[in-house]
């Protein structure tokens, strides 16, 4: 089962959270560059690939430019329908705890749903008690996909350990959903 995640990171924290996928899923990482650009072989591996999470920072209530810019680009693929029933997520990280990410995530699937692609949410209750803490699982309450929050002047090194947890077990969930489409 190939699952690649392909995500820009502006500031190191996006990518973090993309690590933390791949560690939960079994991934392999495919980055967006600052120009927007996938490495040479990028388009490869994502035709290759079972499934395909997505990532971006949620700037300005959507995707970063860069992207936006693959998005665009794999028009080409989504000619041919070369993605057609792939498994598909998302995630997003932005500075605030709302931060219209849910703007973001609406872009992601819709450009899953462009390419005829299958989509997995999070499938995790959100710690929603009295008793939850920033520290527990998706405590930013996040079922369409992955939602992190990651203050505008912390460092990488500082992001919140439960958000981190909560990528890892996404990850999970992606890897889970795509054995069940296993034939």
């Amino acid at each position: 089962m190939s699952i690649v995640i392909v995500y820009h990171s502006g500031y190191g924290h996006t990518k973090k959270i993309a690590e933390a996928v791949a560690a939960g899923s079994g991934g392999s990482l495919l980055p967006i560059d600052a120009e927007g650009n996938l490495p040479a072989g990028g388009w490869e591996q994502l035709l290759a690939a079972k499934a395909i999470v997505f990532g971006t920072p949620t700037y300005m209530g959507g995707p970063s430019w860069q992207f936006k810019k693959f998005a665009d680009a794999s028009s080409k693929p989504w000619f041919s329908q070369q993605w057609k029933n792939k498994l598909a997520a998302g995630f997003t990280n932005s500075a605030s705890m709302n931060g219209d990410k849910l703007s973001t995530l609406h872009y992601l699937f819709t450009l899953s749903q462009q390419h005829g692609m299958l989509w997995a949410g999070t499938g995790m209750m959100p710690s929603n008690s009295k008793a939850a803490t920033r520290n527990d699982i998706n405590y930013v309450a996040s079922s369409s996909g992955l939602m992190t929050t990651t203050p505008s002047d912390a460092s990488t090194d500082e992001m919140v350990p439960g958000d981190i947890a909560t990528a890892k077990a996404f990850g999970q969930r992606v890897a889970d959903a795509l054995a069940l489409l296993k034939d």
